[in-house]
């Protein structure tokens, strides 16, 4: 079973100059975790995560330090959202991401997820998003074959 048996082809994806805002209501509406990041003829570039969102709420390590970890008013932190709001994508994507192919077999690119801890990552041939692949995808995929009985058994 290869991925392009099993990854999801309408796959909506933002451009670098995309606003946060955008992103977060995208998420928020349709419950995406994660959105590629691509250029205008398809490119992957990047990816962008509800962590990469979140992750500029938290304090930093200095701040910790001299504050102490007591002393931050994680309320006021949840209040900075709205500064996450006016970045760019550009501003906190993950660039050049870990990408599989669709040729590429679904346990291998499986693997790959599980070691980087991903739920979910993009699909490209050729460095162009065609889909992407969800552990929820494989488990489904899997479930299926083995009902159906289409898998060989030993």
């Amino acid at each position: 079973m290869q991925v392009r048996d099993v990854m999801n082809k309408s796959v909506r994806a933002v451009r670098p100059d995309t606003k946060v805002m955008e992103v977060a209501s995208l998420m928020c509406l349709y419950r995406y975790h994660g959105l590629p990041v691509t250029e205008e003829d398809g490119t992957l570039i990047g990816f962008i995560a509800e962590k990469d969102l979140l992750h500029h709420l938290f304090p930093t390590f200095e701040r910790l330090m001299e504050e102490g970890l007591g002393n931050v008013d994680l309320d006021l932190e949840m209040g900075r959202y709205a500064e996450v709001l006016d970045l760019y994508v550009s501003d906190l994507m993950t660039r050049n991401p870990i990408a599989v192919t669709p040729d590429m077999h679904v346990l291998r690119a499986t693997t790959i997820m599980v070691r980087n801890k991903f739920r979910r990552i993009p699909v490209a041939e050729n460095g162009i998003l065609v889909g992407v692949l969800s552990l929820g995808d494989v488990h489904k995929a899997i479930f299926h074959a083995n009902v159906a009985g289409t898998l060989k058994s030993r």
